[in-house]
């Protein structure tokens, strides 16, 4: 399958990078995309090439257009363009919404939820077959904080996740009938440096043996759902939650 190609925003760290090392096991091109930490996507590319895989790392802020077409235009070298995750996410320090500030705000929103619109649009014009595509699949990385709100904590990044439910419901009709399934996996207490990034580096280790299932989720499990929705084996899927979470978030 010399022209399938992944892109994976924010695929040098975390589940981005799991999901990066699992796509091309299974035969994807994979575009690497990262913002700031070149060394790990570098990482991430090196280790899919020593494996025969092959991928590239490429710069881009997923929150700016101009920077979106750059990204896609890197896949579309590879060759056929077959999916995209969109798993870039930012969360900031924990805090009450009375101390959240508009820059904040226009953070999270910017890359959590108008990146994902983004990069939806550009792989649609792509694989749909409106556009003279062959169709694919889209995987968006939501989070079990949208159905839990993280009061007191994180409720700007739980808003932006809801918002990506709400995305990936209504952009799954929308381009039902063009070829395109469009999924999301919603992890929970996931083992990633993104706690230390909200200011929380023990997080997982306080509240990973209180979940149901007694332990925080690694970036592997989140990525094997994932290459899941990607993949065939879900063909009549679509509009669809994978809920990687060991029963955090789930309404008894």
């Amino acid at each position: 399958m010399p022209d399938k190609v992944v892109v994976i925003t924010g695929g040098g760290r975390g589940i981005g990078a799991a999901t990066s090392l699992l796509a091309a096991e299974r035969g994807y091109s994979v575009v690497v995309n990262y913002v700031s930490r070149p060394d790990a996507a570098e990482e991430v590319v090196a280790t899919i090439l020593k494996h025969g895989g092959k991928a590239v790392a490429v710069r881009g802020d997923v929150s700016q257009p101009d920077e979106v077409d750059h990204i896609f235009r890197a896949g579309d070298r590879l060759g056929r363009l077959a999916g995209l995750v969109n798993n870039a996410g930012v969360v900031d320090s924990a805090a009450r919404v009375d101390e959240m500030s508009a820059e904040r705000l226009a953070r999270t929103f910017a890359v959590n939820v108008t990146a994902s619109f983004l990069c939806a649009g550009a792989a649609i014009r792509r694989m749909s077959t409106k556009y003279g595509g062959k169709g694919g699949a889209i995987v968006n990385v939501a989070s079990t904080g949208s159905k839990i709100g993280s009061p007191g904590q994180y409720v700007d990044y739980a808003a932006s996740k809801g918002a990506i439910d709400t995305f990936t419901l209504g952009l799954a009709l929308e381009v039902a009938g063009e070829g395109i399934r469009v999924n999301a996996v919603r992890p929970g207490i996931i083992d990633t440096e993104i706690h230390a990034s909200g200011g929380d580096p023990d997080r997982v280790a306080r509240i990973g043996p209180n979940l149901p299932m007694g332990r925080a989720g690694t970036a592997e499990e989140v990525a094997r759902a994932i290459l899941f929705l990607l993949s065939e084996e879900s063909s009549y899927t679509t509009g669809s939650f994978v809920t990687v979470s060991g029963g955090r978030g789930l309404t008894p």
